[in-house]
């Protein structure tokens, strides 16, 4: 075999084995998922977004909660029966607020009881479909988030306070345009998590709530952990099924020449350690 040959040869293994690859660990997906529904009999419906390796150049894509995530498990929950349970994995930075709202208006409507997991975390639009739940199943160390609506690049409530700080006649028009629309879009937050609230709460506590989590007391990444949550009196369970820890093993991070993270993958025992020899 001349040079040629050899190179067009490894081009192609270049070329298929990522894709072969990604089909490979996509079956282990479905595989995992099934077996997750046969143990629960329920619905599983994964949400995850995380940078992944998925192209041939292997270049990592950014997401997020999008209009095409509601369409699809919307459809999802459609071809669920009334009476089968719904699971829903969360492992999302947020996303955009019709569509969360769609997500979490739906999940509320399913007769049947609803679970969400939450391994790592579920900020913004994540804690919104959250909070449409019957029970909220989290790791000791996994978090939500503020639900305080964004504005482009800036928090609904930071722009409000800005407002308030100048004088009136100082602030040009497109200003208070943005001013406006900050304050409805608070108001349509606060209103839609308060509904969300209301079959876990008395109607007081559940308004009270909704504005706490959407007023802007908080930076939009500030982690709200199990203990706040339990005290805010949402139904959290500080335990996760192993086999939730064995799915988002299948959902890697882009591969690196060097990792940023590294241990022996092993859990230990109680024994004492011993030094090697």
């Amino acid at each position: 075999m001349d040079f040629t040959h050899f190179f067009w040869v490894l081009f192609l293994i270049m070329t298929i084995w990522p894709m072969v690859k990604q089909q490979t660990v996509e079956r282990a997906r479905i595989g995992l998922i099934r077996k997750i529904e046969v143990k629960r009999s329920s619905r599983l419906i994964t949400l995850i977004h995380r940078q992944e390796a998925i192209s041939i150049l292997g270049l990592p894509i950014s997401r997020y909660i999008n209009i095409e995530d509601s369409e699809q498990v919307l459809r999802a929950i459609r071809m669920t029966p009334d009476d089968m349970p719904i699971d829903i994995l969360l492992h999302t930075p947020g996303g955009l607020v019709l569509a969360s709202e769609q997500i979490a208006h739906a999940l509320l409507r399913h007769p049947a009881k609803v679970s969400v997991f939450v391994p790592h975390y579920a900020m913004s639009g994540g804690t919104m479909i959250a909070l449409a739940a019957d029970d909220i199943l989290m790791d000791p160390n996994a978090v939500l988030g503020p639900v305080d609506p964004q504005l482009g690049q800036y928090p609904a409530a930071s722009i409000l306070s800005a407002v308030k700080q100048k004088n009136i006649n100082r602030v040009d028009d497109n200003t208070l345009i943005l001013a406006d629309m900050a304050q409805k879009a608070m108001r349509q937050v606060e209103e839609f998590l308060a509904h969300l609230l209301l079959d876990k709460m008395s109607a007081e506590k559940a308004q009270s709530l909704a504005h706490t989590l959407s007023e802007g007391r908080w930076t939009h990444d500030f982690p709200i952990t199990y203990d706040k949550l339990k005290a805010m009196e949402l139904p959290v369970i500080p335990t996760l099924p192993d086999e939730i820890y064995d799915l988002m093993e299948l959902y890697p991070q882009p591969a690196q020449r060097r990792p940023t993270v590294q241990y022996i993958p092993i859990p230990y025992g109680r024994e004492p350690f011993k030094k090697p020899q």
